[in-house]
């Protein structure tokens, strides 16, 4: 079968590509922008092309082997000149996912899917650390990039698949897996769920559609696990950590719990017989992932939060390493993601930024937008906060690049939090790609 993957570089669609790949389906594909993933689809040899993406290069690849499925990325729009051409020839087309569960049926893997508003990254990325430590038969895709890993894999002889499972655009319900881990539940993407019951109805639809679900917490539940049962879906929320677990920050140490969950059960359906102790050891050696705590250079962290409830677990756990650290204080950088969604979560931001020295709040990042909402002005969230003494408007500009490299001068924590453009204007300071 020949894939064509439009946005192939991305942390979304290249790991599917390596997977794919790997899976024996002939791959290539294109980008815009060439991605974090290019040089891990350079060295598995699959052609494809940065640029333009005018349909050009996605013709010469029909005409040189015709394309049997065009996979697009959820960021493209409508009236993209590869998706008319490959609507215009009729092939198949459709966002990741499908071609996703069209893999797990064909190579008949067990899907272990982690889902929920936050977390999904970090608990997915501790599972595949764990499992390959243990030599777990695994499959995997996650969406980031994995200092020890590939992004995406696939050996023959795997048995597991395991996938963050995103809600947005109802992604994660083309999915039945064998293991579901919800990892938090709050309110999200009002572009696609206009309600906070149109959200919670959908991870109910993803829970009955598992086998077993295992949830993070009790803010994770969203269906009765009794009336889940019911449909034959075996649950087991976690109501506390596991004390052995010592990694920075609560909201860590939770999905790391989550983690060692999923773990028992895959390595009890193997007939594995590992002791807790084994796996806690390992998943207390967790190194992080690309954009979770990630740190760019001395005293400087990037981080995808970008929710209130995210932006304070990712408070919590750089304070806890600014102690560990015997850092001056914690300087918050801050880009909003979405209009749409900051005028849904404003009021949320109140206590998110509690105990930080200093926050920059830059300009929100725009995509996907109501064009009829108002877009929020950093002052406006600054005034919002219980402790907005220490809010600053900012802008991307060299006035705020001084003041980073000041307080990393000082002997400060600065961490930056954002989805959007910012995270590559922050690598260029210190020259990290």
């Amino acid at each position: 079968m020949n894939i064509y993957i439009s946005g192939i570089s991305g942390t979304g669609m290249g790991p599917l590509a390596l997977m794919a790949k790997n899976a024996g389906l002939n791959v290539t594909g294109s980008d815009k922008n060439a991605g974090p993933i290019v040089d891990e689809l350079k060295n598995a040899g699959i052609d494809f092309e940065i640029g333009t993406q005018d349909g050009s290069f996605f013709e010469r690849k029909n005409g040189e082997n015709k394309i049997d499925w065009f996979v697009y990325t959820s960021a493209l729009p409508g009236d993209h000149p590869e998706l008319l051409r490959a609507k215009k020839l009729g092939i198949k087309t459709s966002k990741r996912d499908e071609l996703i569960a069209f893999l797990i049926d064909q190579l008949g893997l067990k899907l272990v899917a982690v889902a929920g508003t936050h977390g999904k990254t970090t608990t997915t990325s501790m599972i595949i650390w764990t499992a390959k430590k243990l030599g777990l038969k695994a499959a995997y895709l996650v969406g980031t990039t994995l200092g020890f890993a590939k992004s995406g894999s696939y050996e023959e002889g795997d048995e597991f698949f395991i996938y963050e499972a995103d809600e947005y655009d109802h992604n994660f319900l083309h999915f039945s897996p064998w293991l579901s881990l919800i990892t938090f539940v709050s309110y999200d993407h009002p572009d696609i769920y206009k309600t906070e019951q149109e959200y919670k109805d959908a991870f109910r639809e993803f829970e009955i559609k598992s086998k077993n679900v295992i949830f993070a917490n009790a803010d994770a539940v969203t269906y009765n696990p009794a009336d889940l049962a019911e449909d034959g879906v075996n649950t087991y929320v976690c109501l506390s950590t596991d004390p052995r677990i010592n990694l920075a920050g609560a909201a860590r140490r939770e999905d790391a719990n989550t983690a060692f969950q999923a773990i028992k059960r895959m390595c009890a359906h193997e007939g594995r017989e590992v002791e807790d102790e084994e796996i806690i050891k390992i998943i207390n050696q967790f190194p992080g992932v690309g954009r979770r705590f990630e740190k760019i250079a001395d005293g400087i962290y990037s981080d995808y939060a970008h929710h209130p409830e995210e932006i304070a677990a990712t408070v919590e756990i750089a304070k806890e390493e600014c102690e560990r650290l015997n850092k001056a204080g914690v300087v918050v950088l801050y880009e909003p993601h979405q209009n749409t969604r900051q005028h849904e979560v404003i009021s949320d931001y109140k206590n998110a930024f509690t105990g930080v020295t200093k926050i920059f709040w830059l300009p929100t990042y725009l995509t996907r937008e109501d064009s009829s909402l108002r877009v929020i002005s950093p002052n406006e969230f600054i005034e919002t906060l219980e402790n907005k003494e220490v809010g600053e408007a900012a802008e991307l500009n060299d006035e705020l690049k001084e003041q980073i490299l000041k307080y990393q001068k000082d002997n400060y924590l600065v961490i930056l939090m954002t989805a959007g453009p910012a995270d590559a204007w922050l690598r260029q300071i210190f020259n990290v790609i």
